[in-house]
């Protein structure tokens, strides 16, 4: 009785889920090894650890199914772009907005940058109106994640979804 005393302790959990408490790590194993399974610890950092009497190969294969199921969950944000200019007609605006707002509300991040030819340059305040509008237009659909600036000839801006 006495090695129970300077035996490691666990807490243990049988193969049907019942708690069956505190024991000896010796006596956890003995238990395992009567029903033919394997003492897996569960919980390491809990004071006694955690232990629970299970088929290892196939904790292991559901603790893999587990994880590749929330990989395929998760949604990879991209970075669409969208190429304006500041003399864009009406209808080629509109179009290029319904993308953006389809981009948006399929969790995607869009960059809206707006290139300038020639003598535009010199009419920077045109561009700025026109990222301005966009950043209005889809005021309640997404944030600014970066406000417009300028990249050499062109300005940026991006749009994150809310």
């Amino acid at each position: 009785m006495n090695e129970d005393i300077d035996s490691p302790m666990v807490r243990l959990v049988d193969q049907n889920g019942e708690m069956i408490g505190v024991v000896p790590v010796h006596e956890a194993v003995a238990r395992a090894d009567d029903v033919g399974l394997d003492l897996v610890e569960i919980s390491p950092n809990a004071d006694p650890p955690v232990c629970k009497i299970l088929d290892y190969g196939k904790f292991k294969y559901e603790s893999q199914k587990k994880k590749n199921e929330a990989r395929k969950r998760q949604k990879i944000i991209e970075v669409k772009e969208i190429k304006l200019r500041p003399n864009i007609d009406d209808h080629d605006y509109d179009v290029k907005m319904r993308n953006t707002q389809r981009f948006l509300q399929d969790g995607d991040k869009v960059k809206v940058t707006m290139r300038f030819r020639g003598r535009e340059l010199a009419h920077q305040d045109l561009g700025m109106n026109l990222l301005v509008r966009v950043r209005d237009q889809f005021a309640e659909l997404a944030k600014v994640e970066q406000m417009p600036r300028m990249e050499g000839r062109q300005m940026v801006m991006v749009l994150a979804p809310k």
